[in-house]
């Protein structure tokens, strides 16, 4: 981070956010924790805290000269040019601050990994690499503020980095390897969307922050932001000692960890722990291992107690558990507690010596005990549901005490419906036409002319360029040098060897979906499940950035219940809240669809519109007088002429069809499924495959 003499706010004068503090702290004692995302809503002091380890940070040996930071005491880590100076006796080791490097949200893929060095190459005609961001981060902290907003290129290249310690670089004609490891540290709002969950998985600690409550906490929070911004180097002057007694402390841990132990019990409470959360894979076991180390070290401690693990568990284990964006997030705390107690009674259990015969007494009466409750609990059912008992007799299935309990729905009255079980969805990857698009997300690739996305290919620029591709622009100048004035440069290149880089990027969709709110759609639990399926679009949609609206048809009209946000946690809210009633204007419902796209094209041009229709086509409202059905095929063939993609998923499920669905779907010119083919999660499963994710510019009935 260039510090441009700005005096950072203290670290020990933060108020409050005591976990995130230490999270931040463990990391610097031992970067082998693994980095920290810092999850909270707006102002909460994640940026601020971050940017004030600066002056926590200690001072490392590096080899003199070297800007990849090389460590003298790691030579199998060493760059080329460390391992020269090594081989003839030229190296020289020195003391740098280790620093805290920004990685902006709207840096380049050239300035993150490296590049060539166009300078050199020019005045020289040799290739030399210029190093980046990763380089610079290498043995110190790499920061990224909004890192749920970071293009999915750059996501990539930091899991490549953190996964094997070195960043590779192969481009513009360089092959070049060097040395990245650094401590990630990442900061986010998760209202802005979640994080891919490979990267969050790489995150050793993750703390989950509020704002305070405490009253007096938040006035002396006030005070101090205020003489801060008063006379920032009197304040900063004022917390020294305490800056200072903070770095003593971290120096302390760090030359105490190698003597830390951690027993076998520890051990086994730590995987009796991840198993009991249900976490995946081992990393978490590793994570919290090394946590439990480091904060045994970090209270002067040699030994690895209960406490220790039970702080590291809390830091470690909360972004494991987390599995569906809308999931709610789970009592961790009762079962961690649980866990624990589980390991102490194994733990009593081993140091006590039971006989055989003392055992098995309990365990044949336990078993008796077991057998006396049952038989209770059967003659209890049958005391109180004598018509189940006559069922059985009769040779009939138990009926379930939810389907006595049910009654079907009047469709002329409304009923609001649970929604039915969600699912997580594989990866959407719309296949728009790739031109030229402005926005950002997760889902349709798209060319750009910013320098944010991915480097393509090349092509001759239309207009004075500021983003060169140096490369192919080297190799069409290469067959005229023997004829061209040099003036001193080893290379000579005219305005018309110019070729500008083309880009590729992702941007997200508009999802808009039309569902049948009618009273028939309340039959065989239809809305539970189609409700369900709206539900596992949004997840998928939430974390590839799409914008959402949802409109329902019952009665007389069609209602846009939520115009196009990109907040989806809305959108689920007025999808639990839609009742179920009344006739079908499925006509009003496509109507409503196309004047919302329409409106949401004029606003945005590059919008990708797609729209889920969800119904079984029984239409019987018009809006003109003429035959219901027919009118809304005369909409539907709009709907197809101006190329909007659509799906329909028919809900019908009577032993009769009567195949309205169909007849639409072919209207719109979309992708048809059938609800009794599918489970409630497969009809995500129909949209992913549906024609919108593998666009075509024309539509064929044939192809239906």
């Amino acid at each position: 981070m260039k510090n441009h003499n700005i005096i950072n706010y203290p670290f020990t004068a933060i108020v409050g956010q005591e976990n995130m503090k230490k999270a931040l702290v463990l990391n610097l004692i031992n970067p082998k924790v693994g980095g920290v995302l810092i999850r909270g809503e707006k102002g909460t002091a994640k940026s601020t805290a971050v940017r004030a380890l600066a002056s926590l940070l200690p001072e490392i040996e590096v080899v003199e000269g070297c800007k990849f930071k090389c460590d003298p005491g790691h030579t199998n880590e060493f760059c080329e040019e460390c391992l020269g100076k090594l081989n003839s006796g030229a190296l020289r080791i020195s003391q740098v601050k280790m620093k805290v490097v920004d990685l902006p949200v709207s840096a380049t893929e050239d300035r993150v990994v490296g590049t060539l060095d166009i300078e050199y190459a020019i005045k020289t005609g040799e290739k030399r690499f210029e190093p980046g961001v990763l380089a610079m981060a290498h043995r110190g902290i790499l920061y990224v503020d909004e890192i749920n907003l970071l293009d999915d290129h750059l996501v990539d290249v930091l899991l490549d980095s953190a996964a094997m310690g070195v960043n590779t670089i192969e481009r513009e004609g360089i092959s070049f390897t060097h040395p990245a490891n650094f401590v990630l540290v990442g900061t986010m709002n998760p209202e802005e969307g979640e994080l891919r969950p490979q990267l969050l998985d790489r995150f050793g600690l993750c703390v989950d922050i509020k704002g305070i409550n405490d009253l007096s906490r938040r006035v002396e929070l006030i005070k101090y932001r205020l003489s801060y911004e008063a006379d920032p180097e009197a304040f900063a002057a004022k917390w020294k000692a305490a800056e200072t007694e903070l770095c003593g402390q971290i120096l302390n841990a760090k030359k105490l960890l190698s003597e830390v132990r951690i027993s076998d019990d520890m051990l086994e409470l730590i995987s009796q722990i991840c198993i009991d959360m249900g976490v995946d894979g081992h990393r978490a076991d590793l994570t919290m291992m090394k946590t439990s180390i480091t904060l045994a070290a970090f209270y002067g401690r040699t030994e690895v107690t209960e406490d220790d693990v039970r702080e590291a568990a809390e830091l470690t284990l909360s972004h494991r558990m987390r599995r569906k964006p809308f999931d709610n997030q789970p009592e961790n705390q009762d079962k961690l507690d649980e866990s624990i107690e589980k390991h102490k009674e194994k733990q009593k259990e081993k140091k006590k010596e039971k006989p055989e015969n003392r055992e098995e007494k309990p365990k044949n009466e336990e078993e008796k005990e077991k057998k006396k409750e049952k038989h209770e609990h059967q003659n209890k059912e049958q005391h109180e549901n004598p018509d189940q008992q006559q069922r059985q007799a009769e040779g009939s299935p138990p009926e379930e005490p939810e389907a006595r309990n049910a009654e079907q729905p009047d469709a002329s009255t409304e009923t609001t419906f649970e929604i039915g079980e969600i699912y997580q969805v594989k990866q959407l990857s719309p296949k728009f036409r790739k031109e030229q698009r402005n926005g950002s997300g997760r889902r349709s690739k798209t060319l750009t002319r910013s320098r944010k996305g991915r480097y393509i290919k090349s092509s001759l620029p239309h207009e004075k360029t500021t983003d060169l591709a140096f490369d192919a622009t080297l190799r069409a100048a290469a067959p005229f040098q023997l004829t061209r004035e040099k003036n001193g440069n080893s290379v000579a290149i005219h305005e018309s060897d110019f070729r500008e880089k083309i880009r590729e990027k992702k941007i997200g969709n508009l999802v808009l979906f039309v569902v049948d709110a009618s009273g028939s759609m309340g039959a065989r639990q239809r809305m539970v499940a189609s409700k369900g399926a709206v539900l596992s679009m949004l997840m998928d949609a939430y974390q590839k950035r799409d914008k959402v609206g949802l409109i329902a048809f019952k009665g007389e009209s069609a209602e846009l219940l939520l115009p196009p946000t990109s907040s989806v946690e809305l959108a689920q809210k007025y999808l639990q809240e839609m009742p179920t009633g009344g006739k079908t204007p499925l006509s009003r419902g496509l109507a409503k669809g196309y004047e919302v796209i329409k409106n949401e094209l004029r606003r945005d041009p590059d919008t990708c519109p797609f729209m889920v229709l969800i119904s079984d086509g029984r239409a019987n409202v018009s809006m003109s007088g003429d035959s219901p059905l027919q009118e809304t095929k005369t909409i539907a063939s709009r709907l197809r002429e101006e190329g909007i993609q659509s799906a329909v998923i028919d809900t019908e499920s009577s032993m009769i069809k009567f195949g309205l669905a169909q007849e639409i779907s072919s209207a719109l010119g979309a992708k048809y499924l059938a609800l009794e083919d599918l489970k409630a999660d497969s009809i995500v499963d129909a949209v992913r495959v549906s024609a919108p994710f593998d666009f075509k510019p024309e539509f064929s009935s044939s192809s239906m």
